[in-house]
């Protein structure tokens, strides 16, 4: 991964880690936790494509493993949140723009739903049957319900911000050209007048208005 993507995912993944454990956590809403983490992955993976998704997902669930309060084993979400990030960096916009909200929104659910059955999946071959307790389902709902939510607030934003952090060189020179050759379109025959014929039109008319001046000049004289 570059140098700025490290940069910046690192301080978003943090900042978002911070606010699920001190702010989302401690709302005591029913059923599961907003995951802003997850929401935070799917964006840099939708812009990043699958490898960057997968190390972003990895790098930011074994964060949230070893972050206090965690009450599970280390590496059980960095698991989840890497395959995630793998699929959701399969769906990637191209050069990272959203067309319409539709897309990520499927993401978003998908990924709650996904993520929310993993980790469960996961904590059962480990022996945490957390999830059995609480109710599979109702996870599945609120998860599902709370991403969804935030995710119009949230997803956006980043994507903008890594698409700005990308600077890419190529994207910049392809977007000049295509304005280069829309511009030159328009004027050669997008108004059905040639650039030639304009110049050419124009030495015409400079041509009489000399004349005529000159017409001018001369009769004042003969006066």
């Amino acid at each position: 991964m570059r140098v700025n993507r490290i940069l910046l995912s690192t301080a978003l993944v943090v900042v978002a880690l911070v606010l699920q454990v001190s702010v989302l956590a401690r709302l005591h809403l029913p059923g599961a936790v907003p995951d802003l983490l997850l929401l935070t992955v799917l964006a840099l993976a939708m812009v990043y494509g699958h490898v960057g998704g997968a190390f972003v997902g990895f790098g930011a669930g074994l964060l949230a493993d070893l972050a206090p309060p965690a009450d599970h084993a280390a590496g059980r979400y960095a698991l989840v949140l890497c395959v995630i990030g793998y699929l959701a960096g399969l769906v990637k916009p191209d050069h990272g723009r959203l067309k319409s909200a539709s897309g990520p929104m499927v993401v978003v659910a998908a990924a709650a739903i996904g993520s929310t059955l993993l980790y469960a999946g996961v904590g059962a071959l480990v022996g945490d049957t957390a999830a059995r307790h609480v109710g599979l389902g109702s996870l599945l709902f609120t998860a599902l319900l709370y991403d969804l939510l935030l995710a119009p607030f949230v997803v956006p934003g980043i994507m903008a911000l890594a698409r700005r952090a990308e600077n890419d060189p190529l994207a910049e020179t392809s977007s000049a050209g295509k304005v280069t050759d829309i511009s030159s379109g328009w004027l050669s025959s997008g108004t059905g007048l040639r650039i030639g014929g304009q110049r050419n039109g124009l030495k015409t008319k400079a041509a009489r208005v000399r004349t005529a001046r000159a017409g001018r000049i001369k009769g004042v004289k003969r006066l």
